[in-house]
């Protein structure tokens, strides 16, 4: 049940029939796992708190850094050299005291990976590299947990969702992100944020759209990013979505799975 003030708080989500009483009640019951409170995810941290998820955890092992303000919204200048997590939990109370916030001040690993995603209904990476996204994606396949996922590059960003442990229509396995993306670049490939920069405001793009497809996941309404790509050129404006699909020769749910 909603107190008053949850009623007052949530009511224009509430109005909408795509989500309503229902859909409300599905996003307060809701526990999701955001790794990262960087770029991506400090804006998706502040809207899944604002439409009301009951529980979040958050997974970073680093501190706020200044030249990390020009696009980590949810972290403030007195914030400087204070866990990110723990900068980012109070962000959240601030917003919405109705939320629990979990601190898991750790950096995801393929070991760590099947304890941080345990508890939690759904997860949303936010990390900056392939080494991270790999183990997130093998780990939340492993565990039946939906991930939604995304990179940013300089003035570009992908967007996708994953349901690897599930079947689509077609009776085949729903692909995984090694289906998309089978081998990491080669090191010194990708330049780094650091070394190649990033426009602020794309981050809080696709930091938005990943909390609304982990909102639209959880109550359900619309088609999601299961089996689709989306991509974001900013320089063009420009939205494209491509579809892929289950590679047979996949490590996790293909043919010859180990």
């Amino acid at each position: 049940m909603f107190t008053a003030e949850e009623l007052e708080r949530y009511a224009r989500h509430i109005v909408l029939r795509e989500v309503g009483g229902p859909g409300q009640q599905r996003l307060k019951a809701a526990k999701v796992l955001v790794i990262g409170a960087g770029g991506l995810g400090a804006p998706l941290l502040l809207y899944l708190a604002a439409a009301g998820v009951g529980t979040i955890g958050i997974v970073d092992d680093d501190a706020v850094a200044l030249s990390n303000l020009q696009r980590q919204v949810i972290h403030r200048s007195e914030d400087v050299g204070i866990l990110k997590t723990e900068s980012a939990a109070n962000a959240i109370r601030r917003l919405n005291p109705h939320v629990e916030v979990v601190s898991h001040v750790a950096r995801l690993t393929p070991d760590n990976a099947p304890d941080l995603l345990g508890p939690y209904d759904i997860v949303a990476d936010g990390s900056d590299n392939f080494a991270t996204r790999y183990a997130v994606s093998d780990a939340c396949f492993h565990a039946g947990k939906p991930l939604v996922t995304a990179a940013v590059g300089t003035f570009d960003a992908t967007l996708t969702t994953l349901r690897p442990h599930e079947s689509g229509p077609d009776g085949r396995p729903n692909p995984t992100y090694r289906c998309l993306f089978p081998d990491a670049p080669p090191p010194g490939t990708v330049p780094s944020c650091q070394e190649a920069g990033i426009l602020g405001a794309l981050t809080g793009i696709v930091g938005s759209m990943m909390a609304l497809e982990v909102i639209r996941e959880i109550t359900g309404f619309g088609e999601g990013l299961v089996g689709r790509l989306l991509m974001i050129d900013t320089r063009a404006m420009r939205f494209e979505t491509v579809r892929y699909r289950w590679d047979p020769d996949n490590p996790l749910n293909g043919t010859s799975a180990r």
